[in-house]
């Protein structure tokens, strides 16, 4: 995203959540600090900062010391979340197993911290460059809860509405939603609850598209040899290139939207 797109989306998201009553608490780190809830500065700050680095969980220490601007992946953004009490947080799609994991164990940490940290993360499913069904295989395989909020027990592509891998359950409930991640909180159970909300129809149409350009970017992606740790950021912004900007774009909405769900 451009500078001025990132501020009207980040602004964008902090007044639907006070809309529903709740508090925004955007994360960044700075001046080494860690920053739990920014300002209208800070935010600014964060999106022109131009050599500011992409910090999980073990990045932390080191962003920190070297007092570096750091933008928190979903495995970060958990660990400090519930660090000070928070219990919910919403992004765009989850990390997960890369393609081709069998040859470059390329694995996001993600998903350890999903199957170690007891918060719940809205999410429109798992990136569409990753592979799916892995992905929900160590889900499983590690106790992390994974509900659709929808009409159908078929996860989300983020893209698109549906995949044809299952999650664990389903409900349009969001009473029975908030039940399930308070039995998880007062048992004590370590792992997070995953709610994955399907895109609206009317903008699933572009999902096709992007999927297509998905899999050219994967494609030119070995070819150059990009490294494991440089694979997402360059398969996004190749996708949105192959795409006109509609990639961004709907990636845009979709945060809204998971905002408002």
């Amino acid at each position: 995203l451009t500078v001025k797109l990132f501020l009207r989306l980040a602004r964008n998201l902090e007044k639907i959540v006070r809309s529903y009553g709740a508090t925004p608490a955007t994360i960044g780190l700075f001046d080494g600090k860690v920053h739990i809830g920014l300002d209208d500065n800070q935010l600014e700050r964060i999106a022109n900062d131009f050599d500011s680095i992409k910090v999980s969980r073990r990045d932390i220490p080191y962003c920190l010391i070297n007092k570096f601007v750091g933008g928190t992946t979903v495995a970060a953004t958990m660990y400090l979340a519930d660090a000070v009490g928070i219990r919910v947080f919403a992004t765009g799609g989850l990390g997960g197993v890369h393609r081709g994991v069998m040859e470059s164990f390329d694995i996001s940490a993600d998903l350890l911290e999903l199957a170690t940290t007891p918060v719940a993360v809205v999410c429109a499913g798992v990136k569409s460059i990753l592979d799916v069904p892995k992905t929900l295989e160590y889900l499983e395989s590690n106790s992390v809860e994974v509900i659709v909020y929808g009409k159908t027990i078929n996860f989300p592509g983020f893209f698109t509405a549906e995949t044809i891998w299952k999650a664990h359950t389903y409900t349009q409930s969001l009473e029975e939603i908030a039940d399930i991640i308070n039995c998880s909180r007062d048992m004590g159970l370590p792992s997070a609850t995953v709610i994955a909300c399907p895109i609206p129809a009317e903008h699933e149409a572009e999902g096709k598209l992007i999927n297509e350009a998905i899999e050219a970017a994967l494609m030119e992606s070995r070819e150059v040899g990009v490294d494991s740790k440089n694979v997402t950021p360059f398969l996004m912004k190749r996708v949105n290139e192959l795409t006109g900007g509609a990639s961004a774009k709907t990636s845009t909405f979709l945060m809204s939207f998971l905002n408002i769900r």
